[in-house]
């Protein structure tokens, strides 16, 4: 397919200097670097699709009905007498 594409003046440089280092022309390295990135996007694609899931279970009611009160807290975890 032939196609015009307008690249950023940094990813032409990118794309330039590995066309130097792997002496390919620069439409060979355009697609092997537009392959690499797609084949990148899909596996992240594919992590987000498996998600995790956990099944909820009972731990029983509350021992204190309030938490908001830290000395009734301290009090029931460190016992009456701790000082």
């Amino acid at each position: 397919m032939r196609t015009t594409l307008t690249l950023e003046e940094d990813v032409a440089t990118e794309l330039g200097r590995l066309r130097k280092a792997r002496n390919e022309p620069f439409k060979r390295m355009v697609n092997a670097v537009l392959r690499a990135g797609l084949a990148t996007l899909g596996a992240k694609r594919a992590l987000k699709a498996r998600r995790f899931r956990s099944e909820p279970i009972s731990l029983g009611t509350p021992r204190l009905k309030n938490l908001d009160d830290i000395s009734e807290v301290l009090a029931f975890a460190e016992g009456e007498t701790h000082a």
